[in-house]
């Protein structure tokens, strides 16, 4: 019995491997378990309240008003500029009404009145003129021509966005890598067992060959 124990036991090695192994595997659970309470989850949530529609531009213009927005200029330098609201008007197959169009669902949180906010530069002038490019765009490029937009019932029913937050590739991600660390930590740990077991037969069947 005691020499069935011996053999039984594992080496630094087996023993290393084994933990590694279970490592990854709670790794692997925790992973899951925080990115579907707070990534996950919200993202499915959001996607179910939507779905995707054919746009066409109807207007695209600037407001008379014009928002604060925060830049950086070095670890302890912040300071506040301003930039123009402009607002793309888009006609949808889901009401005969115009409605926004917003980047993406973050844009639409942090200002639902404009259908952009540019990245925030020091000088008003700047964020005036990257506004001006986007509005030439949507005039001139995009025009009359058709375009995929999404909406989102969760949010503003009215409005649409341009692109979605959290598409497919980010949810396959988020579910993907938790996934193949658990069940590389559970290879893992079975081969150790197996190559164990065998090593304890190779040399049970090796002492019964010299009896």
């Amino acid at each position: 019995m005691a020499r069935s124990r011996a053999a039984y036991e594992y080496t630094e090695a087996e023993d290393k491997s084994m933990r590694l192994g279970f490592l990854l595997i709670a790794a692997g659970l925790l992973s899951l378990l925080g990115l579907g309470c707070c990534w996950l989850l919200p993202a499915l949530q959001e996607r179910g309240g939507g779905g995707s529609a054919n746009c066409t531009v109807l207007a695209v213009r600037q407001l008379g008003e014009s928002f604060p927005c925060t830049f950086s200029c070095g670890v302890s330098c912040r300071g506040t500029a301003r930039y123009p609201c402009l607002q793309v008007l888009v006609r949808t197959p889901r009401s005969p009404a115009p409605a926004l169009l917003h980047e993406d669902e973050r844009q639409l949180r942090t200002n639902p009145k404009c259908s952009y906010i540019p990245p925030c530069a020091r000088d008003d002038q700047e964020n005036s003129e990257n506004v001006m490019y986007k509005q030439k765009y949507w005039k001139e490029k995009v025009g009359s021509q058709p375009f995929t937009c999404y909406f989102n019932h969760h949010l503003r029913p009215d409005d649409v966005m341009l692109k979605r937050t959290h598409d497919e590739t980010v949810l396959l991600h988020c579910f993907l890598w938790p996934l193949v660390t658990f069940l590389v930590g559970v290879l893992i740990v079975v081969l150790t067992i197996c190559a164990k077991s065998l090593a304890v037969r190779a040399e049970a069947i090796k002492k019964k060959k010299h009896l």
